[in-house]
């Protein structure tokens, strides 16, 4: 795999940081959801992230909010693992042969008691893309180094702001909410590797 930023930040320096982190648990709490996401990275010209934009649906909770592909835990999944891989492809046509799995980045909440657990991994690119727009507005990518170049720039390193303030703009939309949390949080882990 290429190299990230063009740092030594490549498939095995992740794996290291992710699994040898001790990530956030599942809440205790039963009210939850089970929800599973990937946060998959790729290469084009530089690193980039795969992201989607919900569509404009009226009365639908997510409408236009931008996301990582993924979807409840159902009953027939083996895991949350498994989850992730099957709404992955039922989403995006990306099946699990595609992916170089990395590991998983520990749990996040939402404010509508979503229990999301993200699984980190790296597409080979290879396509093509499909995606119902009845759910799914687009797919897109964005550059890896803009979304840390915000994360400097708007001083996020360090802390964690509140949802008001946590805001990676991308092209036309603003990436905020459970998914900017999940962002900052993968841009801290790698924070000493970067050259920022």
């Amino acid at each position: 795999m290429e190299n990230f930023i063009d740092l030594d930040i490549d498939s095995a320096y992740l794996k290291q940081i992710i699994r040898n982190t001790t990530h956030r648990k599942a809440p205790g709490d039963v009210s939850y959801q089970l929800t599973s996401v990937f946060l998959l990275l790729f290469f084009r010209k530089e690193p980039c992230l795969l992201a989607i934009q919900k569509s404009d649906n009226e009365g639908y909770p997510w409408r236009n909010q931008v996301a990582l592909p993924g979807g409840h835990v159902d009953k027939a999944d083996a895991s949350p693992m498994d989850a992730a891989y099957r709404e992955l492809e039922e989403e995006v046509n990306i099946p699990r042969n595609q992916i170089d799995f990395i590991g998983s980045m520990g749990h996040f909440q939402t404010i509508n008691n979503k229990d999301i657990e993200v699984f980190v991994g790296i597409w080979n690119g290879k396509g093509p893309l499909a995606f119902d727009s009845e759910e799914i507005q687009r797919v897109f990518e964005v550059p890896f180094k803009k979304l840390v170049r915000t994360h400097k720039e708007d001083n996020f390193h360090g802390h964690l702001p509140d949802t008001p303030t946590l805001l990676y703009p991308h092209e036309d939309v603003v990436i905020w909410g459970a998914t900017a949390r999940i962002l900052h949080y993968f841009i801290e882990l790698l924070y000493p590797a970067l050259d920022i």
